[in-house]
């Protein structure tokens, strides 16, 4: 079966971002828009946690719908969260937006915990930590394997890992030695398959696009496309097929 995942948007509580973005109402405009996966968004958050803990029920190993769904194919919710990290290194201010999925509830909120120990986390849905972009992989990855770690938008001038402003010249640079834990990068409005195409350095990664919405009506207006067995339609199965970037599976992406 043929599924349309957006895989980073935002929640009423990031900074910017609509009041609208409740979770009925982000399921409301996915199945609108023909989406069957949609992220969370700012699981961080203390009161969109909360919301999630709440309001959604576990339908397939890693992906919830909401507990009052009738609908015959709900929207089914992938927990994620965007965190925005601004540090010195190298001799340079360096501003990352960092995108993690994780696999289930009781993960994130292992995540929570950690993460509050190092930056105010209901300051807003998309937190700004002091953290070294290889630090948070070592914090997440160390609390669940299966988390994985997606720069965002990569090419966006100020806050992304190629950012002409703050950023680094390769995944390795970035990451170090948690760069071979990188298995995505997220294209972004900023930028095209066919424009990461031509880096080779990216050969090895598979390149996903999502809207990071911060309004209803832009949910979706870039996404992935996967085809997938009825037993692939859990956390793993989409993580599996990102990571393996299979052409059968993986089949493109929904560009602006």
């Amino acid at each position: 079966m043929q599924i349309i995942a957006d895989l980073h948007i935002h929640s009423k509580y990031s900074r910017a971002c609509s009041q609208q973005l409740t979770l009925e109402n982000i399921d409301k405009y996915s199945r609108m828009k023909g989406v069957d996966v949609v992220a969370t968004g700012d699981f961080t958050h203390p009161l969109w946690f909360k919301e999630l803990r709440e309001k959604l029920i576990e339908r397939e190993p890693g992906l919830y719908v909401l507990k009052s769904e009738t609908n015959a194919r709900p929207t089914r919710f992938l927990c994620s969260v965007e965190i925005s990290c601004i540090y010195f290194k190298s001799g340079k201010t360096r501003r990352l937006h960092i995108v993690i999925f994780a696999p289930n509830l009781e993960t994130v909120e292992k995540i929570n915990v950690a993460l509050g120990k190092i930056g105010n986390l209901s300051a807003d849905g998309r937190p700004i930590l002091g953290l070294d972009a290889k630090e948070l992989a070592k914090i997440v990855l160390g609390i669940n394997e299966k988390c994985m770690i997606v720069p965002a938008h990569i090419w966006t001038p100020w806050f992304a890992m190629f950012g002409s402003k703050s950023g680094f010249d390769s995944i390795e640079e970035c990451f170090e030695e948690y760069s071979n834990k990188i298995f995505a990068i997220e294209t972004g409005l900023s930028s095209d398959p066919l424009m990461n195409w031509r880096v080779k350095n990216l050969d090895k990664v598979s390149i996903i696009s999502n809207s990071d919405a911060h309004s209803l009506p832009n949910i979706a207006r870039e996404a992935n496309v996967f085809e997938l067995d009825e037993n692939q339609l859990s956390y793993d199965g989409i993580c599996q097929v990102i990571k393996r970037g299979d052409k059968n599976n993986f089949l493109y992406t929904i560009e602006f």
